[in-house]
């Protein structure tokens, strides 16, 4: 897995006392993300769960108002370019879902695991190369504590046709 060493934006610090605390959504705003509406679950579960100090994000797929923005197989009818902005999406859902169940994203201390799957063909193996955009996404915004362990994995089909399903587990403070 290949996770990016430099900063490309400077972390917005927030001083009180001696305690420092990297801002996400500030952060958010400068890689010009917003966070939707999280989207709602299209099954039988809940799109979170807290146990101590664990929160596991139900699987979430590239939805957009609403809608499945990036559905069919890799690389059959989605290139891995347009795969990987479909990993993006995902793990922006992942993150709405954080902030609605947290309040804030500045109470995640670590992103501790990324289960990535990739609607692909049997004979594609390139999946890490797509869930690296979600890795890669993670660091950008949280640093150091974006750093996590992971699957990419392909599988023959997905929910409502969705590119990529990725799921979370992120520990809290």
């Amino acid at each position: 897995m290949k996770i990016k060493t430099g900063k490309s934006i400077q972390d917005k610090v927030k001083s009180s006392g001696n305690e420092q605390k990297i801002v996400i959504e500030e952060k958010l705003g400068l890689l010009n993300i917003s966070l939707p509406i999280p989207p709602k679950p299209a099954g039988s579960y809940i799109p979170v769960v807290r146990t101590g100090n664990l929160v596991f994000v139900s699987g979430q797929i590239p939805v957009k108002d609403g809608k499945v923005e990036f559905h069919g197989k890799v690389p059959t009818n989605v290139s891995i370019e347009i795969a990987q902005q479909a990993a993006r999406l995902c793990i922006i859902n992942v993150l709405a879902q954080l902030k609605a169940e947290l309040g804030t994203l500045d109470k995640i201390s670590r992103i501790v695991r990324v289960s990535g799957f990739v609607n692909s063909t049997q004979d594609f193996t390139e999946q890490p190369k797509i869930i690296n955009a979600a890795s890669d996404l993670l660091f950008e915004i949280f640093g150091d504590r974006g750093k996590h362990s992971r699957i990419a994995v392909g599988v023959s089909s997905l929910p409502l046709n969705s590119t990529v399903e990725i799921d979370v587990i992120a520990e809290v403070s």
